[in-house]
């Protein structure tokens, strides 16, 4: 990635973000003045015409099945959370996992219901279904920073998914004293069914079986994630697809990708594009739906709402 760094050995290092991003000089970046529905002609052609799909899919693709971690989803849900916790603290469903709740026991009262309402109780989501729809003919893989485990449900095979980020519906040692992940789907329950006052029983707490320490969500938020053999093996999958690929007509169809965590799949599916003279790009994505003008016809960067627009794909 080429960023500059400026500055002498005791000033602070600063870096411009402002002349690359990926390599690729920032005014290169356009909003596409294609018209909405030539673009969506133009996705479903391209699709169509693909020899493999490669989906990478960020948290804007579950905001825009439904699975909102804001507003009323989250209001309802958390009421007691925020009126204990204050609701400068509990804005939405995200921030409120960074809260330092002070014991085990308040904790896990808060990530067993974040767990369960956005993981263990909510069915394959239509937009997920719809995805699947579009790519279950053709030899496909999935890349996904999303935790929720919708992909599974809503048909695809383990062996064409790779979650980089973890599960919500596992837990790990808290300090990765050894490389294993736990299914907590049956803990969960519990939880949820003896939570009281913002409190679990102390006698769920989960403990590390190997260290004894305390547990947490298998989630990448510090250097402490476990990359389980599961894991592994899902990311080795994921190479092979994409060797297999190189001499195809490859679609990487981005969903929902923002620069929350753009090294993962936004900027990797750029640099595959410009690898490979073959690949084409579909970027759906609302209000972040830029793409390098130098791609010319390879790219497609639809912006606005996904749903809509997977909806109106699939039926040309």
């Amino acid at each position: 990635m080429a960023i500059r760094i400026s500055g002498r050995k005791n000033e602070a290092e600063k870096v411009d973000f402002s002349r690359f991003l990926s390599g690729i000089p920032a005014r290169d970046y356009i909003f596409q003045a294609t018209p909405y529905e030539e673009q969506i002609r133009q996705a479903a052609e391209l699709l169509k015409d693909a020899d493999a799909v490669i989906v990478g899919a960020g948290a804007g693709l579950s905001t825009a099945a439904g699975l909102n971690y804001g507003g009323r989803r989250f209001t309802d849900n958390f009421k007691e959370f925020i009126e204990k916790y204050g609701s400068q603290y509990m804005t939405d469903m995200y921030s409120a996992g960074f809260y330092p709740f002070p014991t085990e026991e308040e904790k896990w009262a808060y990530w067993s219901k974040h767990a369960w309402l956005n993981r263990v109780e909510p069915d394959a989501m239509p937009l997920y279904r719809k995805v699947y729809d579009m790519v279950k003919e053709k030899p496909h893989f999935v890349l996904t920073t999303n935790v929720d485990h919708q992909f599974w449900k809503a048909g695809f095979s383990d062996e064409n998914i790779f979650a980089t980020q973890g599960d919500y519906g596992e837990i790990q040692c808290e300090k990765g004293c050894h490389p294993k992940v736990y299914d907590a789907i049956e803990l969960f329950r519990k939880m949820n069914e003896t939570r009281k006052d913002c409190r679990i029983p102390s006698a769920l707490v989960p403990k590390c079986p190997v260290c004894g320490g305390n547990m947490a969500m298998h989630l990448r938020c510090d250097q402490y994630f476990v990359e389980d053999e599961h894991w592994h093996e899902a990311a080795a999958r994921y190479g092979a697809f994409l060797e297999e690929c190189a001499g195809k007509r490859t679609v990487l169809l981005e969903l929902g990708v923002g620069f929350n965590t753009p090294t993962i799949i936004r900027f990797p599916f750029e640099n595959m594009i410009r690898e490979h003279s073959g690949w084409s790009l579909i970027r759906l994505n609302l209000n972040e739906a830029v793409v390098p003008e130098s791609f010319g016809k390879r790219s497609v960067g639809i912006n606005a709402d996904i749903a809509g627009c997977i909806e109106e794909i699939s039926c040309l």
